[in-house]
């Protein structure tokens, strides 16, 4: 299945502001891709379908979590169950790579030893030119030269933010985020 395929598909499932979104994180993507190193294709391919269950009833989510391998813990915090819910529509709906749906997995959350294709989609997911939070323009500057610090910055960016809304953090973003800051530590010293 062609690129122009599968963004038609997802976006039979989408807003058409989450589709907007999505063509946002699929041009950051093929940025981030080209300047650090992974798979422009890849990429772009992961972009297109990371939130393709983005909005679908907690109803749909849950009767998909239970016919898919869904990694433990994610089925408790509802908001994240898109990620390996397309993940695994990604392998079913589009024939994609390991390597293509890990970085669907955990773009939300991040984990321990993520690949450049994984770093560069979260990335791209929450610098996209859509996004406007406080900071995000920091990420991006930092974006131009560091992906660590870049992603290192995005979370803490994003656990800040849930902390202040007292929601549920997920123990892989704060494993994520504590080696991000030392991968940059690293570098700095």
């Amino acid at each position: 299945m062609g690129e122009q395929e599968v963004a038609e598909r997802v976006r039979a499932e989408l807003s058409d502001a989450r589709f907007a979104h999505t063509e946002g994180v699929v041009a950051a993507a093929t940025e981030l891709a080209s300047r650090f190193g992974a798979s422009v294709q890849a990429a772009r391919l992961a972009a297109w379908i990371h939130d393709i269950a983005r909005e679908w009833p907690i109803e749909r989510l849950l009767q998909a979590a239970l016919r898919m391998d869904i990694p433990s813990g994610f089925a408790l915090i509802p908001a994240l169950l898109h990620g390996p819910i397309a993940a695994g529509l990604a392998g079913e709906w589009f024939g994609v790579s390991d390597a293509v749906a890990d970085a669907i997995r955990y773009h939300t959350t991040g984990r321990v030893g993520m690949s450049v294709l994984e770093k560069v989609v979260c990335l791209a997911d929450a610098i996209e030119q859509g996004r406007d939070y406080p900071g995000v323009n920091d990420i991006r500057t930092a974006a131009q030269s560091d992906l660590n610090l870049a992603l290192a910055m995005s979370f803490d960016s994003t656990i800040h933010y849930l902390l202040l809304k007292r929601e549920p953090i997920f123990p892989l973003t704060v494993m994520a985020r504590n080696e991000f800051w030392e991968l940059t530590r690293e570098v700095r010293e």
